[in-house]
């Protein structure tokens, strides 16, 4: 990254903008044996020390207020058009890109209808800071280098995507994403702990104070999409006002589910379905119609994000050991409401003109392609 910015001539020198998922950092925070807000701003001040060249490090919280909002609005729609049309519904969570990616080869223009068209954190994140931050730093979109550090090797081909590439400047919307691990051996590289790295303040994106403290949110290590909608969509469709979500586990906890019900009728039925096994049950129910599921949360590693494939792997202790560290890490956070956030508001309005407008769909909501399959010798066996 720094060898880019450093080496470009003055005028093509680059502003190097850093995203950190709330997972990476709950890895590191289990790691490095600190708490989660002492991780964010000893990381801030690593990244920034790195040949110093990283000029802002965000934090991808963020921009998942959008992500989670655009995916309540969805499901409130499509919930509302299911007469209408066959494949409203169930929506399936579009946050995982191996999801994604198996989605659209092994099943192709079966499943895409049914999956959220509302981007990830990720690249919520890169339509903001090669958007409106650009705007802001009097920059066009390639004048940014965006890097991103994620719980997920999958992220990386997430980015680079055709859909997330700016032709007219010819710039990724996300030009490079590290995971957890290679985070840990880049320190491992300059011989440094995070332990003894001197704070630095948090970046905050559009206010002029340092942020001092991080936000979460509700429901889970993978971003809580099923309990936002499932508590926007009681609210919205039926005037129910849920407070507490009660899941019922399957046949792991991997596979659990939620209902909503009123005077004995099923009014919202939710599920989560997290590793491939779970989804290739998901996927078969769906195909016979068997499916009685209005909304579903997949993720393709079991335990979800949290348990990524590019987290930190154990170091002595048992992984689920480490695991239950990661997420009580993760939820040590007080939690926001997406709707309460003031600055994602006025984003809304300043940015993107409204919830409802085009701009708001370019930015927020990407599309899925079937990967056409070529007859090959063999087949992959999930």
């Amino acid at each position: 990254v720094c060898l880019f910015s450093k080496t470009a001539a003055p005028n093509e020198q680059k502003l190097v903008v850093v995203s950190v998922s709330p997972q990476s950092r709950a890895s590191l925070a289990a790691r490095c044996k600190m708490d989660v807000l002492e991780t964010a701003k000893k990381l801030t001040a690593f990244l920034k020390s790195l040949g110093k060249c990283v000029h802002f490090v965000f934090d991808t919280t963020f921009s998942r207020n959008f992500s989670l909002l655009e995916s309540q609005r969805e499901f409130v729609k499509r919930f509302r058009k299911q007469s209408e049309e066959k494949k409203a519904l169930p929506m399936l969570a579009s946050a995982c890109p191996g999801w994604i990616c198996y989605a659209e080869k092994t099943h192709g223009s079966f499943i895409i209808p049914y999956i959220s068209t509302t981007k990830s954190p990720q690249q919520v994140m890169g339509s903001l800071i090669k958007g409106h931050f650009a705007e802001q730093q009097h920059l066009t979109p390639d004048q940014i280098y965006h890097v991103t550090v994620m719980p997920c090797y999958d992220k990386k081909l997430e980015a680079s995507r055709p859909d997330f590439f700016n032709q007219e400047y010819q710039t990724r919307d996300v030009d490079c994403v590290i995971t957890t691990g290679e985070v840990l051996k880049l320190l491992e590289q300059e011989g440094v702990s995070l332990a003894d790295i001197d704070p630095a303040p948090l970046d905050t994106m559009f206010s002029g104070a340092a942020e001092e403290e991080l936000t979460s949110h509700a429901g889970g290590g993978s971003g809580g999409y099923l309990e936002h909608i499932y508590k926007h969509a009681a609210k919205e469709l039926f005037g129910i006002q849920v407070d507490t979500i009660q899941y019922k586990p399957l046949k792991n906890k991997d596979f659990q589910e939620v209902t909503l019900e009123k005077d004995g009728e099923v009014l919202l039925q939710f599920a989560l379905a997290y590793g491939f096994r779970n989804i290739q049950n998901l996927v078969q129910k769906l195909k016979r119609g068997k499916s009685p599921y209005h909304y579903v949360e997949v993720m393709a590693c079991p335990s979800g994000c949290l348990n990524g494939g590019g987290q930190i792997k154990p170091d002595g202790e048992s992984s689920k050991d480490q695991l239950q560290q990661v997420e009580s890490l993760y939820e040590s956070l007080p939690t926001e409401i997406p709707e309460q956030n003031r600055t994602v508001n006025e984003l809304y309005e300043r940015w993107l003109g409204g919830p409802a407008s085009e701009k708001a769909a370019r930015a927020l909501h990407t599309q899925y392609h079937a990967v056409e399959k070529t007859s090959t010798g063999f087949n992959i066996k999930w």
